[in-house]
C-alpha cells in the first residue's frame, strides 16, 4: 500500500488515561506500541513548573518507558517553557533550558514568553538548548543582517524514522510582539525588524503553507505543525483553528499558548479532510503522546496522571532548587489576609476584573513612585500571596518576569484610552460555570482611579496588525472615569489634563499587550525598581511590614456591568 493510501485511511483514536495506563482500544500503550511505531511525546506552557503535577521527572521517565517499546521517540515542546515561576527568573531561563536537555527535547517553538529576558539571552537559552528550535514565521526584516538574532533558528526538520519521514514545523504567535515586551523587536529608533508573518491571517497561512509544501517536495510522509497559537477567539485571525481551515497537507498542530486541554480534536482544513489537532493544557498537568503506527494511523491523547519519575531528574532538580531555595524562604513581611488572583470558587479574575491582589500591586507602584495614577497590566500578576509571613519567593512569583518602574506623563485622553483597550473583551460574567470569561492580559488593575465599564456597549477599539491601539469609537465602554484626589475625595478626570502615571517598563516604555498610549511620553522615572522590589519597598516602608484588613475585599474601583 503507497503512502497516499495510507494517508486518506488515518483514523484518530481518543486516548485517555485509566489507573496510569495510556489506553488506546483497549489495550496499554506497552502492549499496543509497536517497534515500527514512531512516537512524539509533546509538552506545551510549562511556564517552569518543573516539579508540578507529572514534573520533568515524571515527564524522563515516561519517555524512558516509550523507549523500551520503539526506538522512535521524540520529545518535543510548543512554547512558554522557560518563563513563569521562580526557577526561570533567578536564571534567566537557563535551569528551566537544562532540564530541558536532561530530559531529551529533540524540537521546539518560541512561545511569546520565550522573549521575555531579552532577544541576547534568548539567543543564549538556543546555544544551550540540545533542542532544535523551529520557526518558520519569524523574519528579521532590518538592514543588519549581523544584528539580527535566530541564526539558530530553522523553519522546519525532516526526521527519519525507519522508513517514515516526520517534518516538523515551527509556528510561533504573531502577537508575541504585544505578548512580551515589544521594544525587543525594534531598532534603537523604534521600528520593527522582526516580523511574525502578522500582517494579516493571510500572510501567515501563506508563510506555514510554502513550508508544508516545501516539506512534502522533500519526501515528508507525515507533516507535524508544533504551533504556539492557542484557540483563544482573542487571537484571531492567529489561532491554530483558523490556521487549519485556511491550509492543507498538515497531519497534526499540536498547539499550545491558551493553555487549552484538547486531547484529540478533528477540524477540517481547507479541502475538507481532518487534522488532528491537541494540546496539553499548562503546566505539565499531561504529557501529550502522538503515535504514528506501522500501517498509517495516528493516534493521540493525554497522560494526565503518571506517578514514576525519574531518579537522575529528581536528583538533578533537588540540586537546582538548593542554589536558591534557601534565599527565597526567608520571611519579608506578613499579611492578615490572603491576596488573590481568583474568584471565592477558584476562577481566575485578574485580567477581567479587579482583585485585591491587583489593588496592592497598584497601589505597590503608585506609592513608591508617587504618581497620580498607577496601571498594572492583570497578564503581569501571576500568583497569590497567602495569609502569614509573605517570603521573598511569595514576591518573585506575584511579579516572576524582571519588569522595572517607570512613571510617565500623560494626558487624560491617553489614559482613557488605554482603559478603553484594556476592557475591549470584558463580559458581564466572571465565569462560564468553570473558566473566566472576557479575559485579557492587557486588563488593567489600578490605583488612584475608579471607572465603570459597561459591557452591553460593544467595544470600537481598533489595533494594528501587531494588535497595538489605534483609534476608539465616540462609543466607549469605559464610563465615569474618577481620579483621586489627596484629600481621598474623587473627581472627574479630565482628558486635557496632564497627570503622572506608573507601571512597569512592559506597558510605559514597550507597548505591552498593544497598550502603546505612553511610549514617547515624557518620563519623570525611567526603569527604576525592579517589579519584586516595587513590592518589597511597600510592604516594608508604606505598610511597616504588615499587610491590614484594608485590603480584605476588593476596592471598588472598577465596576463591571
Amino acid at each position: 500500500m503507497d503512502i497516499g493510501t495510507i494517508r486518506k485511511m488515518r483514523r484518530c483514536f481518543l486516548a485517555v488515561l485509566l489507573a496510569a495506563a495510556f489506553v488506546l482500544g483497549g489495550c496499554s500503550a506497552k502492549d499496543k506500541t509497536n517497534t515500527d511505531d514512531v512516537v512524539i511525546l509533546y509538552t506545551n506552557d510549562v511556564h517552569c513548573a518543573v516539579d508540578d503535577n507529572i514534573g520533568y521527572a515524571g515527564l524522563a521517565a515516561y519517555k524512558k518507558q516509550c523507549e523500551q517499546n520503539t526506538p522512535y521517540v521524540a520529545l518535543v515542546d510548543c512554547g512558554d517553557a522557560v518563563q513563569g515561576d521562580v526557577i526561570g527568573t533567578v536564571s534567566e531561563g537557563e535551569y528551566p533550558a537544562e532540564l530541558m536537555n536532561r530530559a531529551g527535547y529533540d524540537f521546539a517553538v518560541l512561545g511569546n514568553h520565550e522573549f521575555d529576558y531579552g532577544l541576547e539571552q534568548l539567543d543564549r537559552l538556543m546555544e544551550i538548548s540540545g533542542a532544535q528550535y523551529l520557526g518558520c514565521n519569524i523574519r528579521y526584516t532590518g538592514k543588519d543582517e549581523a544584528a539580527a538574532f535566530f541564526s539558530r533558528l530553522l523553519p522546519y526538520k525532516i526526521v527519519s524514522y525507519g522508513n517514515v519521514k516526520v517534518a516538523f514545523i515551527g509556528v510561533s504567535a504573531p502577537e508575541s510582539i504585544v505578548k512580551s515586551s515589544p521594544v525587543y523587536f525594534c531598532d534603537e529608533s523604534g521600528n520593527y525588524v522582526y516580523d511574525f508573518c502578522g500582517e494579516s491571517g493571510v500572510e501567515l497561512y501563506g508563510c506555514v503553507q510554502e513550508n508544508v509544501d516545501a516539506c512534502v517536495k522533500d519526501g515528508a510522509d507525515y507533516v507535524v505543525l508544533l504551533s504556539h497559537l492557542g484557540t483563544d477567539a482573542a487571537s484571531s485571525p492567529f489561532t491554530s483553528l483558523e490556521l487549519i481551515a485556511n491550509t492543507r497537507g498538515i497531519d497534526v498542530v499540536l498547539d499550545g499558548h491558551s493553555h487549552s486541554e484538547i486531547p484529540c480534536d478533528m477540524v477540517k482544513n481547507m479541502d475538507g479532510e481532518n487534522v488532528l489537532l491537541s494540546s496539553t493544557g499548562a503546566e505539565l498537568v499531561n504529557i501529550g503522546r502522538l503515535t504514528i503506527t506501522a500501517n498509517g494511523d495516528i493516534q493521540a491523547g493525554l497522560i494526565g496522571a503518571y506517578s514514576e519519575t525519574d531518579d537522575e531528574m529528581s536528583d538533578c532538580i533537588a540540586s537546582m532548587k538548593e542554589k536558591y531555595e534557601a534565599e527565597l524562604a526567608k520571611s519579608v513581611a506578613a499579611s492578615e489576609v490572603t491576596l488573590t488572583t481568583v474568584s471565592d470558587s477558584g476562577v481566575r479574575l485578574i485580567r477581567s476584573r479587579e482583585t485585591n491582589l491587583g489593588d496592592f500591586c497598584a497601589d505597590a507602584y503608585r506609592a513608591v513612585s508617587g504618581a497620580d495614577i498607577a496601571l498594572v497590566n492583570g497578564g503581569g500578576i501571576r500568583a497569590d500571596i497567602p495569609a502569614g509571613e509573605i517570603t521573598y519567593e511569595d514576591i518573585l512569583r506575584v511579579h516572576p518576569y524582571g519588569n522595572t518602574l517607570c512613571v510617565a506623563q500623560a494626558t487624560g485622553q491617553e489614559i482613557l484610552d488605554a482603559l478603553e483597550m484594556a476592557s475591549r473583551f470584558c463580559l458581564s460574567g466572571e465565569d462560564d460555570g468553570k473558566s473566566a470569561a472576557g479575559e485579557n492580559g492587557g486588563f488593567l488593575q489600578v490605583s488612584g482611579l475608579q471607572y465603570t465599564i459597561d459591557t452591553s456597549v460593544e467595544s470600537t477599539v481598533e489595533t494594528d496588525a501587531q494588535g497595538s491601539f489605534l483609534s476608539c469609537g465616540e462609543s466607549r465602554r469605559v464610563q465615569d472615569v474618577m481620579v483621586l484626589r489627596e484629600d481621598g475625595s474623587y473627581t472627574a478626570l479630565m482628558p486635557d489634563e496632564v497627570y503622572t502615571v506608573a507601571s512597569s517598563n512592559y506597558l510605559i516604555k514597550e507597548c505591552g499587550d498593544g497598550l502603546n498610549m505612553f511610549m514617547d511620553n515624557e518620563l519623570t522615572a525611567d526603569e527604576g525598581m525592579m517589579d519584586y522590589e516595587v513590592l518589597m519597598t511597600y510592604l516594608t516602608e508604606e505598610l511597616n511590614g504588615t499587610v491590614g484588613e484594608e485590603y480584605a475585599l476588593p476596592q471598588g474601583r472598577i465596576k463591571v456591568k
